[in-house]
Order: structure tokens, then C-alpha cells, then sequence
């Protein structure tokens, strides 16, 4: 596949690529492992340019302080935005996300992330990308009212399934192979040509798994509702009626301080998506 430019980086503001560089170079200099994500990765692996307006960076939530310190002695104000996923480095109105999970705390970014990662040029600087197989899992639970996610995994499929590390992918999801196989489902329906691009033992994988979960006991919880992995607004309700979160530790893997601290926060993002200041807030993009 033909490598595209990096995000439309050539449309960039001049003071915004200056100051994404900077951030790339503070990092690159001080060696605090990182990678780059978002509209940057998407566009190197489907040739889709997006023109989002933020640049996201990966990176351990263990290097935050290490992030923190740098970005401070250069001058630029930083901080944890939400514990459990998301920091920020701010210049001004400008901002760059620096993220350790996902909005559901699933996708979190470890080891794996850089082992995997690929080597790619981004603002003239020599970076890595978020792998292939990681960006599915984390968009694959995005589907929230103002934001889903589902046309990047399948366009992220369309492109690499024939080369993807379908065991890892798999491994990824674990007990949350449903969502992996409803996007599979869907691809097919989208690309009814490309349907080979899906390796069929991965298919009956989850299938089996479908149908021994249908025909037998399978022992699932049904005191729970697992739409809160989905969508943080869209399943409230449910909790309300009475089931539990299961984002909510032990179950899952965020706190009741986490939970509702990223719930307060649908507030902001509603102004947002309707309408109201476009400029740096605490709530983001839901990733």
C-alpha cells in the first residue's frame, strides 16, 4: 500500500505545527517512549486523511510525571485530565493529548503497544505509530451518540486484515470477543467482496463461541450491564433501573471516583457537540 502524508500535516496553522513539533522533539530528546495515534496512524494505514484539529500521543501512564516535567520546564502548562485514560499538554489554546487507555480504561497501552509499533515520519520527525491490531481494539468500543467509531475499524480492516496478527487481535478482546465479532459481521456486510479479507478459522472462532454461549448455560451475570464499556451516557439509564456498571471494579477496571468523574464530564462534551466552544476542554474527544 502507498504511504499517504501524515494527516494532512500540510494544512496545519504554522504556530500548530510548530508546537506539535516541539512536543514531538521534548520527547524524542528527553527518550520518553511514546507514539503517535489518531488521524496520523489512521491515514499512514488507510490512506483516509482527517483533518481533526488535535494530535494524540501514546504513551505509558507510568512516563506521565517524566511527560509532566519536560513539558513543564519548556513552558507549557500539563495535566491529568481524566486519572484513568487522558493528559494534556497545553500551550495556550493549543493542546496535545497524551493517552494511556481508552475513555473505558480497556485499551490500556502497555508494553505490547511498542513492541509492535510501526516506524513512521510524522511533522518531519522520526516517530512510531500505534500498531494496527491496538487501534481496532480501542475503536471498536467507541460508540457513543456523537461518536462511533466503526467506519475506522472497517476501514482499518479493509486495508490490513490480510495482514493483521489475528491471534494478538483476538487476545486483545478477551472476554469482550463480542464486540470484535459484531464489527467482523459488519465488515462483511459493508465489503460483501472482501469478506476473504476476514481469515475464516478467526470466523468460526467466535462463532463457536456464539453458539456454545446460546445453547448452553453459560453462567453470564444477569445482574449487569455491559453498555457502559460502550457508550458513558447512552446506558445510564440501565444503571439506574438498577444493574451493575461493568466498568466498576472489582468487575471491571475503574473506580467509582474514575467513573464519576468521566461522567460528569458528558456535560461538556453535549456543548460541544452542540455547538458551543470548539477550544480546549476538560473533556476531549472520546477516544
Amino acid at each position: 500500500m502507498t504511504k499517504a502524508p501524515a494527516a494532512n500535516a500540510g494544512t496545519l496553522d504554522p504556530r500548530v505545527r510548530a508546537f506539535y513539533q516541539h512536543v514531538l522533539d521534548l520527547l524524542l530528546d528527553a527518550r520518553i517512549p511514546f507514539l503517535v495515534g489518531g488521524a496520523y496512524s489512521l491515514e499512514r494505514y488507510t490512506g483516509i486523511a482527517r483533518d481533526t484539529g488535535d494530535f494524540d500521543i501514546f504513551a505509558r501512564q507510568e512516563d506521565w510525571d517524566a511527560i509532566c516535567r519536560v513539558a513543564i520546564e519548556a513552558g507549557y502548562h500539563a495535566e491529568i485530565v481524566f486519572p484513568h485514560w487522558l493528559g494534556k499538554i497545553f500551550s495556550g489554546p493549543l493542546y496535545v493529548d497524551i493517552i494511556f487507555s481508552s475513555g473505558n480504561a480497556i485499551a490500556r497501552v502497555d508494553d505490547e503497544w511498542f513492541i509492535h509499533a510501526v516506524e513512521e515520519t510524522v511533522l518531519e520527525r522520526q516517530v512510531r505509530l500505534c500498531p494496527v491490531e491496538e487501534t481496532i481494539w480501542s475503536k471498536a468500543f467507541i460508540m457513543e451518540r456523537e461518536r462511533y467509531d466503526g467506519a475506522d475499524v472497517a476501514h482499518l480492516l479493509r486495508a490490513r486484515g490480510r495482514k493483521l496478527d489475528w491471534t494478538r487481535l483476538l487476545r486483545r478482546f478477551g472476554p469482550h470477543w463480542r464486540v470484535l465479532l459484531s464489527h467482523l459481521v459488519l465488515f462483511g456486510f459493508i465489503y460483501p467482496g472482501e469478506r476473504d479479507v476476514v481469515p475464516p478459522w478467526v470466523t468460526r472462532t467466535l462463532l463457536d463461541r456464539l453458539c456454545a454461549e446460546t445453547e448452553g448455560c453459560d453462567g453470564a451475570d444477569a445482574s449487569v450491564c455491559q453498555g457502559t464499556i460502550l457508550s458513558r451516557e447512552q446506558y445510564l439509564t440501565d444503571l439506574e433501573w438498577g444493574l451493575d456498571d461493568a466498568r466498576r471494579s472489582p468487575r471491571g477496571p475503574m473506580t467509582d471516583a474514575e467513573i464519576a468523574v468521566w461522567t460528569a464530564a458528558i456535560g461538556e462534551a453535549e456543548r460541544k457537540r452542540d455547538g458551543g466552544d470548539e477550544g480546549p476542554g476538560p473533556a476531549g474527544r472520546d477516544r
